[in-house]
């Protein structure tokens, strides 16, 4: 009876499809000077289901395959149902044959007015204005879903970054920041979607593929060959510096990986790194006290 009952038990959890995220989402309204307020966890809670128990795509994930992120909303003012804020937007994936866990998505958006009434239904759709609150979160869903397959395969993320254009689009009628084009110097949602999915900024995508598929995921195998392939990729974003000076999609990436970069390169085997020093100083100059950190 034991023995049936444990492969019944095991059947049944081979047919549990999770979705595609595990999010943890945090509202911090400490700057209002009224964090207790009820709505403001209404609102968080809200937010976690919605965000966690969506189905955003057609693939089936399993409950171990679930994409690890965060959204931190820091609430600045409110008014009745107007509220201003930022949403501070991270997202990480496992490294093969490791515990270690490496984040490729970094996103701080300080673009994010909304309208909310507590326990209103929160509904997206996937061709249709809805709100502002509904556009801003499920862009950053679909930005999480396609950095994260692009690291997988190669331009594995374009239907997840068609999605966030998609959003992008039929959110300009809200007339709400963050989603018009481009003006000049803009670091918005519309600029960094508009750049993952132009060919001018093509570097960004191939590195994160080699970068990590063909880096860290060959590290726990052969550390060295894994650390030179990284070391290469790197190298390769001096082409999109080349072309596209201080751009803003290559502040995003560093943004993510300055700190890993330092690591894995201030320890363990030797691989030539003269020439990748010399590049992340000129593409990534705010990053320069961690690049002392890394050993010749």
């Amino acid at each position: 009876m034991r023995n049936f009952l444990t492969y019944s038990l095991l059947f049944l959890s081979s047919l549990v499809v999770a979705q595609e995220l595990n999010c943890n989402v945090v509202v911090n309204a400490q700057q209002t000077g009224n964090e207790n307020v009820q709505v403001f966890k209404t609102l968080e809670k809200q937010l976690k289901e919605f965000v966690n128990n969506t189905r955003w795509t057609n693939t089936s994930f399993e409950l171990q395959e679930r994409i690890d992120c965060s959204m931190m909303i820091n609430i600045q003012s409110y008014d009745t149902d107007a509220f201003q804020a930022s949403i501070q937007v991270q997202s990480a994936r496992p490294i093969h044959n490791s515990t270690y866990t490496s984040t490729v998505y970094n996103f701080n958006d300080k673009d994010f007015n909304f309208n909310y009434l507590e326990y209103q239904n929160l509904n997206f759709s996937p061709t249709q204005f809805q709100s502002n609150l509904i556009s801003v979160i499920a862009f950053h869903v679909y930005m999480i879903l396609g950095v994260d397959a692009d690291t997988f395969e190669l331009y594995g993320g374009d239907t997840y970054y068609e999605q966030a254009r998609d959003i992008a689009n039929y959110s300009q009628q809200g007339n709400t920041q963050g989603w018009a084009p481009p003006k000049g110097g803009d670091q918005t949602r519309r600029v960094l979607i508009d750049n993952v999915l132009s060919k001018t900024y093509k570097e960004y995508r191939t590195t994160l593929y080699n970068y990590h598929r063909l880096g860290l995921d060959v590290m726990s195998n052969d550390s060295k060959e894994g650390k030179a392939t990284i070391a290469k990729a790197l190298l390769d974003l001096d082409t999109l510096h080349r072309r596209r000076p201080n751009s803003f999609l290559v502040r995003t990436f560093f943004d993510a990986k300055s700190d890993e970069i330092s690591d894995i390169f201030s320890a363990g085997p030797s691989v030539k790194i003269t020439e990748l020093v010399s590049v992340l100083n000129k593409v990534a100059p705010m990053h320069s006290k961690k690049w002392n950190n890394i050993k010749f």
